[in-house]
């Protein structure tokens, strides 16, 4: 898989935001070729400072795992809201990068274009990779929304002002909807479309469900993690 170099990592937060406002003209919400044969989960669990990224390829659509990679990694960039990536996409690029499998679209556990500038982590990592790529967040970030309906599949739009920059959609009845937005590589009405496709007995779908899953089995205290992650 190709990721690109076009930058280090190692920054401060000034300097993050700086490339964040760089890097967003570089997002499309154009849509690519729609045939999908594997769909990839990614997601990073981090305890005492220590990254453990998890990429997850599924068949598509039955949604079977067919490959898993982990990666672990020192995080040294400091939590600070926005700047996610700079946070968790250095062990999952690492993670990418051991898949000997190029999945057609990534999920991530994180935004997209639902951000401040634009640039959450899954439009980062979209950049970088060149990947079709969806953010979806278990909670907001950015913009404001009024609630979706009470059925599996009601979505509502997501606003900066009078932009919309994702879209507030229930996966599942009688459960908290997830905030779905653009990496990069595809419109908002086709990363819906997936979501909703790639989603079924829980509230997450099943991509980032068993990715999320894999890096806690690997954290310290992962058995407990794994049992709680479950009923995600």
């Amino acid at each position: 898989m190709k990721i690109s170099s076009i930058h280090t990592w190692d920054m401060s937060p000034v300097e993050a935001i700086k490339l964040q406002n760089r890097l967003r003209d570089m997002v499309s919400a154009e849509d690519g070729p729609d045939e999908i044969q594997y769909v990839a989960g990614l997601d990073v669990s981090i305890k005492e400072n220590r990254g453990i990224g998890a990429a997850v390829i599924l068949d598509y659509p039955d949604l079977q795992p067919v490959e898993t990679a982990i990666a672990k990694k020192d995080i040294a960039f400091p939590y600070v809201p926005g700047l996610l990536s700079f946070r968790e996409a250095p062990v999952l690029i690492a993670a990418l990068k051991k898949l000997s499998l190029t999945p057609d679209l990534v999920l991530v556990d994180g935004q997209g274009i639902a951000h401040p500038r634009r640039l959450g982590i899954a439009a980062h990592l979209g950049v970088l990779t060149g990947l079709p790529t969806i953010g979806c967040g278990k909670t907001r970030l950015y913009g404001k929304y009024e609630g979706p309906g009470p059925r599996r599949g009601d979505y509502s739009w997501l606003y900066a002002g009078s932009e919309i920059i994702g879209a507030v959609v229930r996966t599942k009845e009688r459960t908290n909807p997830i905030f779905i937005s653009v990496g990069n590589n595809i419109s908002l009405d086709r990363a819906i479309r997936y979501i909703l496709l790639c989603t079924t007995t829980y509230r997450l779908p099943e991509p980032i469900r068993i990715a999320h899953l894999t890096a806690g089995k690997e954290s310290p205290g992962g058995s407990d993690w794994h049992a709680n992650a479950l009923m995600l």
